[in-house]
């Protein structure tokens, strides 16, 4: 048989029997003199933590800060209203602009946005509807997706739109384009959605409404600022890939990367400085097109509260 509990084995050697107003101020002083021996210690680990945090977001800004700040330096000085207003010029003849590769970027955006909003959103109305074997391997499929390099989606767009349109063409950029934003447009959609209390979808279902009413009037209404943030920010993707155009459109003036890329590989100054120019309003757009998915996201939640 096991010994009899002594009754005064307590916290501090306090017997169980004695004052309560007592044992309590014993088992506080118990807890203060461990909380000050192993201040320090924390104190430590903690500020080693900050610093360790403050390491890694300075290693990860500083190539950022270092693309933005040299792209500034190089293209700043060729902007100009000819600049955007002007079409591009042969090589080596000064004077060009790029107004023609910012009307064929939105073009092919355009159309790639047509193309990928509608499909990006009732994939995700259906993953958030639907559980499964069929939902999870579309889960599955878009986040593979999202890693595919895009110069394989460039093949993928020749082998299957130009060789069976036997030409080069807008619409298989934007395919091309499409396929990149659609795995981000479904994720940051199925997010969105997540977002919006199940509590709101019973209710309208539990009221007789049908399912697509609900859909409509309560979940993409209570999830439309992640909605605009998430297709925002896969346009902010789809503007700045090249390799896709590589594959699919024949003219180097039919977009601003395109552009970048066939400029940046002149010898000639002028050339030079043409790319430079582009690359720093591509990337400022860009950077605004962030910016402005944030805000409006911001604006339409504090608006919706």
């Amino acid at each position: 048989m096991s010994p009899a509990v002594s009754p005064a084995v307590a916290l501090g050697g306090v017997p169980l029997d004695a004052d309560d107003g007592q044992a309590a101020r014993r088992r506080r002083e118990l807890v203060q003199r461990a909380a000050r021996r192993s201040l320090r210690r924390r104190r430590f680990a903690g500020r080693t933590g900050v610093l360790a945090c403050l390491v890694a977001l300075l290693v990860g800004l500083a190539p950022l800060v270092a693309e933005l700040g040299y792209t500034v330096d190089r293209g700043v000085g060729g902007l100009s209203l000819g600049f955007f207003l002007h079409a591009p010029t042969p090589p080596g003849v000064p004077g060009g602009g790029i107004s023609t590769a910012i009307a064929g970027t939105a073009q092919i955006v355009g159309l790639a946005l047509a193309i990928s909003v509608p499909l990006g959103l009732f994939t995700a109305l259906f993953l958030y509807e639907r559980r499964g074997r069929l939902a999870g391997v579309l889960r599955f499929g878009a986040d593979v997706l999202t890693g595919v390099p895009s110069i394989v989606i460039g093949i993928f767009a020749y082998e299957l739109v130009v060789r069976g349109l036997h030409h080069f063409s807008d619409l298989a950029a934007s395919f091309a384009i499409a396929v990149l934003m659609v795995p981000i447009m479904i994720r940051a959609d199925e997010e969105a959605m997540r977002t919006v209390p199940v509590d709101l979808w019973e209710a309208g279902v539990a009221l007789g409404a049908p399912r697509s009413r609900v859909a409509r009037s309560v979940v993409l209404r209570g999830a439309l600022p992640g909605l605009v943030a998430g297709n925002l920010l896969a346009v902010a993707r789809g503007v700045g890939e090249t390799a896709p155009l590589l594959f699919t459109v024949a003219a180097p003036t039919a977009a601003m990367t395109l552009l970048i890329f066939s400029e940046g590989s002149q010898a000639l100054p002028a050339a030079q400085q043409t790319a430079w120019t582009t690359a720093f309003v591509l990337l400022a757009f860009v950077l605004v097109l962030s910016v402005a998915s944030r805000a409006v996201a911001w604006g339409l939640t504090r608006k919706a509260r």
